[in-house]
């Protein structure tokens, strides 16, 4: 049969093998070649041992971040929660919010910093909170937490205002006018305190730094200069001041008689202190001589043009008369963009009834 003679044949090669002790191809190898065969054989047993090492550092590259990006995200709530949710106001998270400029609200499309109303807060809260000892009671250290939140946030979404009008009316304030600004506070009232001094002050009776205070004087500067420019009403009525006073011998009294309630009028009736906090008019004074008047000059807070007439004064005490010219236009658009639904805030402040 054919598969015997294909047996017979498969029995010859094999015992021609067995004759010759191995394939006769194997005999022709070269040296050469019998090394790169034992090298592929070693490596080949070797990636029996690389591969799944390789398989477990892949593992853990990716479980650590899978983990991260986990915690990353219960960081983020939890900070979320704090912030929107219960309130958190402590120094952590007014520091977090400086780096993240994340808002807190939103007025006419500009985003209001978390940190501005942090900051306000913090200021308006710092000595209560030394002086929690002298309120009648728990519920009352949280009623006027709450109020002072609502003053916080109303605050800071002005300022915020006040920054969109001053980017469309191209209207800046430099590094040098802040610390023009800065030098007038540390000076109210003639004396002089060094840096050191005047923010020592300020930091234990505000809790804030230097750049947080110069951040405070940036966006007063800023309010007031667009309230100059967008108050026409308020322009006229200071111009019209000037005219009268120009004609009938500076005499204050005067100028309230003829303009009545566009201005207020007001006589300090004795000497007080030229450390008086009154938007820089007793300050402004000093800097007088009995009879000079100032001229005007935007207050301190930034809400009103101020003239000033010193009536007469000690080493530390002032007498005078001063006029006012408020500013109106500007909490004229806010109240209107409230009525209009154009203020979103992200939190929410609750006052006792």
């Amino acid at each position: 049969m054919w598969y015997n003679h294909y047996i017979m044949k498969l029995l010859s090669r094999k015992v021609s093998k067995d004759s010759t002790g191995g394939d006769a191809k194997s005999d022709k190898k070269t040296e050469q070649q019998k090394v790169d065969e034992r090298r592929a054989e070693v490596l080949a047993r070797g990636r029996k041992f690389k591969y799944p090492l390789q398989w477990t550092k892949h593992r853990v590259v990716v479980n650590t971040i899978l983990i991260a990006m986990v915690m990353v995200g219960l960081i983020v709530t939890s900070g979320y929660l704090a912030l929107y949710q219960f309130g958190e106001t402590s120094e952590m998270f007014f520091r977090i919010t400086k780096i993240l400029h994340n808002p807190v609200a939103a007025i006419d499309g500009e985003p209001v910093a978390f940190s501005d109303y942090l900051m306000f807060y913090r200021s308006s809260m710092t000595s209560i909170e030394r002086q929690s000892g002298q309120v009648d009671n728990q519920s009352n250290i949280d009623n006027l937490r709450l109020q002072y939140k609502r003053a916080a946030l109303d605050e800071a979404e002005e300022y915020s205002y006040a920054l969109k009008l001053a980017k469309e009316f191209n209207i800046t304030v430099t590094d040098d006018e802040i610390d023009k600004e800065f030098n007038r506070h540390r000076s109210i009232g003639g004396v002089e305190r060094s840096v050191e001094g005047f923010m020592k002050i300020v930091s234990e009776n505000f809790g804030l730094s230097r750049d947080e205070y110069n951040r405070m004087l940036y966006l007063t500067l800023i309010k007031a200069k667009v309230e100059t420019v967008i108050d026409e009403q308020a322009n006229k009525i200071a111009s019209k001041v000037e005219q009268i006073l120009a004609t009938n011998g500076n005499n204050y009294a005067t100028v309230a008689d003829e303009l009545g309630s566009y201005i207020k009028y007001e006589e300090t009736d004795g000497l007080v202190s030229n450390q008086n906090i009154d938007g820089g008019r007793a300050s402004e004074a000093f800097k007088l001589q009995p009879g000079e008047e100032s001229g005007r000059f935007v207050s301190m807070n930034g809400d009103g043009y101020y003239f000033v007439k010193l009536i007469a004064k000690t080493d530390t005490e002032v007498n005078f008369v001063s006029i006012k010219v408020p500013f109106a236009e500007f909490n004229s658009r806010i109240t209107r963009l409230r009525e209009e639904n154009k203020v979103s805030e992200y939190i929410t402040i609750t006052t006792a009834d």
